[in-house]
C-alpha cells in the first residue's frame, strides 16, 4: 500500500485559501455603495450625478444607495458600508467645503479608522459645484479617505460644475480638458478594475499641449 500524501504545509494551506478566495470574489458581482451626502438629498445635482454612476455600474455590479439627508449620521449607513466592496461618495460644495451631512458622517466614523470597514476599499468621489471650490473639496476628501484606510484608484475623483457645463455648451473644444459627465464612466470603470484586481485602467482626455495658451485679455476679458 502507498503511504498517504503528507498534509499541506501552512504556506500551502494559505496559498490554497487565497486562491479559493480570489476565485469566489470573481464569481460574484462586486457590491458598490453609492453614498449621497448632499444637502439636497435625492433631489439635487449630486443625486443626478450618482444616478448616472449607478447606470454605468449596474451591468457589472450590485449597486445599493444610501442618502444621508434621509438617514443622517454614520451609524445608519454602517451596515451598508460594511457589506460593500467599493464606495462612491457624492457631495456638493458649500463655502469651499463639503456638506454638513458628510462632516457629521466623517466625525462619527472616526472610531472605525483603519478597520476592515475601510481598509483597502476602493472609493470614487463625485463633487458638484456651481463654479469654484470643488477641487479643494475633492482633494481634502480623498486625503481623509486615505487616512481612514481606503484605496484610491486612478482617475477616481470627478468635480462637476455648472460653469464647466456652460463653457462646454459655448465652446466644446476649449472645454475638452474640463471635467464633464462623461468622465464618470472612467471613474466607474476604474473602481471596478480596482475591486476585481485586473488593473486595466482608463483615463479621460488630458490637454498636454494647449494648457499654457493665453486666454486672458485686459481689453476684452477673454481670448478665443
Amino acid at each position: 500500500m502507498h503511504a498517504p500524501p503528507p498534509p499541506p504545509s501552512p504556506t500551502e494551506q494559505l496559498t490554497q485559501w487565497v486562491s479559493y478566495s480570489l476565485q469566489s470574489a470573481h464569481e460574484r458581482r462586486p457590491r458598490v455603495l453609492l453614498l449621497n451626502t448632499a444637502l439636497a438629498g435625492d433631489a439635487g445635482n449630486t443625486a443626478a450625478a450618482l444616478d448616472q454612476v449607478a447606470e454605468l455600474l449596474a451591468p457589472l455590479a450590485d449597486v445599493t444607495r444610501h442618502t444621508l439627508a434621509n438617514s443622517p449620521g454614520f451609524a445608519a449607513s454602517r451596515d451598508s458600508l460594511a457589506a460593500a466592496d467599493a464606495v462612491v461618495i457624492g457631495t456638493g460644495t458649500h463655502w469651499d467645503s463639503w456638506s454638513s451631512h458628510l462632516q457629521r458622517f466623517l466625525e462619527e466614523a472616526t472610531p472605525a479608522e483603519g478597520t476592515a470597514l475601510w481598509l483597502g476599499k476602493p472609493v470614487v468621489c463625485v463633487v458638484t459645484e456651481h463654479s469654484v471650490g470643488g477641487k479643494a473639496v475633492l482633494s481634502r476628501l480623498q486625503g481623509v479617505l486615505v487616512t481612514l484606510g481606503c484605496m484610491l484608484p486612478p482617475m477616481s475623483g470627478v468635480v462637476l460644475s455648472q460653469a464647466a457645463q456652460i463653457a462646454a455648451e459655448h465652446d466644446p473644444e476649449a472645454a475638452r480638458d474640463f471635467w464633464c459627465a462623461e468622465d464618470l464612466a472612467v471613474a466607474a470603470h476604474n473602481l471596478l478594475e480596482a475591486v476585481n484586481g485586473t488593473r486595466l485602467w482608463h483615463t479621460w482626455p488630458v490637454d498636454r499641449t494647449g494648457f499654457d495658451r493665453r486666454w486672458f485679455c485686459p481689453q476684452r476679458g477673454f481670448l478665443k
